[in-house]
């Protein structure tokens, strides 16, 4: 075994380890051990992605060596890498970018507890992405449920705590029947493993048995983590949850938590349920009308907000719509568009998030859109990054959106009896999208009209809305590159 097969590991439990350090020092070592980490991380999963695309397979390593059933499990391919290097890279941009707003809105003694649930949360996160385990995967739902919850109660706030208590909820009414699935499938399988659960349902499948019971999975599975997700109509903890957060926390919620979800339900369907006994069940259908009313209710919800921030959290149910409809649509190429949004979206998303606040900043802290006349022009870096994120969100040229959308488009016509209905919703959530995104951009590059003095957001800000901006427009400009590997990790990850 190569040493960088052990990455993946040690990545998940230097996480663990760093969560209890962060715990126990100063807040500002904990804020310097935090970047290591992610760091590391980012660097590690950049290592074991070239490792796996040099041998051109994916690898599984068995914690203590010790095989099935008593041992776990973690396997490593394109998709998997490439996800674990864009997540760590996001939350790490997202924590510097908002950097002055975490010691400004977090109590000071609470600076700890917030690097302490950052560190939690990235170990729950690449624990989800590598994990070969379903129960461990359960486990690690609750990590991240719970460390997400933490990090929006840090906030000095009492609507802070309301709205993590609701989210808290919400979440493990998800994480319940999510649980459910799973109990369901070791019922019937006997396994935890996610390959051997896989091989066990395709037997079931090819015999007719339990028919009923793998619906009933997929069913429970689906719904657990589409709440969990926020997906429309069980979105009502993301708009109070992303307001009263400080921005690090909303760009970490929206750009990586409820996605590390969706990449799960995407891991399931190929990895344990598997594709084909997935395609042949009419839960697609449902996951697909549901991702169409969530792209328009969300962007129709995010044209009525006044407050630019919750305008971004209803975008982002909108966003979220997108994804479940390509996999709705039960066909590879919906899949592989599904797969490719995770990474625009998170892009785009945590980008407008952390820009927002450069621009609210340059308006003495007033967030409502209204207010946010000629802000561009009080601080040029939050007025370029976030109209480069507002772009993508609306799916212009040579930007990450408009990758996602051509990709969907023509995923549509690969689905016959779904081709006008997916044409028909892009092209309405598109305008829409450009309706509110570009009204705050006509806003904040209008002439100046109030002397409000500007309050700089600092070099880390900057760095990480540029880098940011420079990620997203990559993306759009080398995404058939991205979608190759993409295509070759689907393959993998099944």
């Amino acid at each position: 075994m190569d040493f960088v097969q052990n990455l993946p590991f040690f990545g998940i439990v230097a996480a663990l380890f760093f969560g209890v350090l962060c715990s126990v020092v100063h807040r500002r070592a904990a804020e310097i051990l935090t970047y290591l980490l992610l760091g590391f991380e980012v660097v590690a999963s950049i290592l074991v992605l070239l490792f796996v695309i040099r041998t051109g397979t994916s690898f599984t390593y068995m914690m203590g060596h010790f095989p099935a059933p008593w041992g776990n499990e973690i396997r490593a391919g394109i998709f998997e890498c490439f996800t674990a290097f864009f997540f760590s890279a996001t939350m790490l941009l997202a924590l510097v970018g908002g950097r002055k707003h975490i010691y400004h809105e977090v109590e000071s003694t609470k600076v700890n507890l917030y690097y302490t649930m950052a560190c939690l949360l990235l170990s729950s996160i690449l624990a989800l992405i590598y994990t070969n385990d379903l129960f461990t995967a359960y486990v690690f739902v609750e990590i991240n449920t719970l460390s997400a919850a933490g990090l929006i109660m840090t906030k000095r706030s009492g609507k802070a705590i309301a709205a993590a208590t609701k989210y808290m909820v919400m979440s493990l009414l998800g994480s319940a029947l999510f649980l459910m699935g799973i109990c369901t499938t070791y019922d019937i399988t006997g396994h935890l493993l996610m390959s051997n659960i896989k091989e066990a349902m395709a037997a079931l499948h090819a015999s007719g048995q339990y028919a009923v019971p793998i619906s009933v999975i997929i069913g429970l599975m689906s719904i657990g983590l589409a709440i969990k997700s926020a997906l429309y109509p069980f979105h009502t903890w993301l708009p109070d949850a992303h307001g009263s957060a400080s921005v690090s926390t909303s760009a970490i919620l929206s750009a990586l938590v409820s996605e590390v979800y969706m990449f799960l339900l995407i891991k399931i369907f190929y990895r344990v349920i598997g594709w084909d006994v997935v395609q042949d069940n009419k839960i697609m259908n449902v996951l697909y009308l549901f991702g169409i009313i969530a792209m328009l209710m969300g962007s129709i919800h995010a044209l009525r907000e006044s407050d630019i921030k919750q305008m971004i959290a209803y975008s982002s149910i909108a966003q979220f719509g997108y994804i479940f409809m390509g996999i709705g649509l039960g066909t590879a190429f919906g899949m592989q568009a599904a797969a490719f949004h995770l990474f625009a979206h998170a892009s785009g998303k945590a980008l407008v998030f952390i820009a927002q606040a450069g621009l609210a900043d340059a308006n003495g802290g007033d967030r409502r859109i209204v207010a946010l006349k000629g802000t561009a022009h009080k601080n040029p870096i939050a007025g370029i990054t976030f109209t480069v994120g507002a772009f993508s969100m609306v799916g212009i040229p040579f930007f990450a959106g408009f990758i996602s959308k051509y990709n969907f488009a023509t995923a549509a016509l690969y689905s016959p009896n779904k081709i006008v209905i997916t044409l028909v919703t892009l092209a309405i959530s598109t305008v829409l999208n450009a309706i509110y995104f570009l009204r705050v951009v006509l806003r904040i590059y209008s002439p100046i009209e109030d002397k409000k003095p500007v309050i700089r957001s600092g070099f880390a800000f900057g760095l990480a809305v540029t880098v940011m901006a420079i990620g997203n427009i990559a993306l759009g400009v080398f995404g058939s590159n991205v979608m190759e590997y993409i295509i070759s990790g689907l393959k993998m990850f099944g």
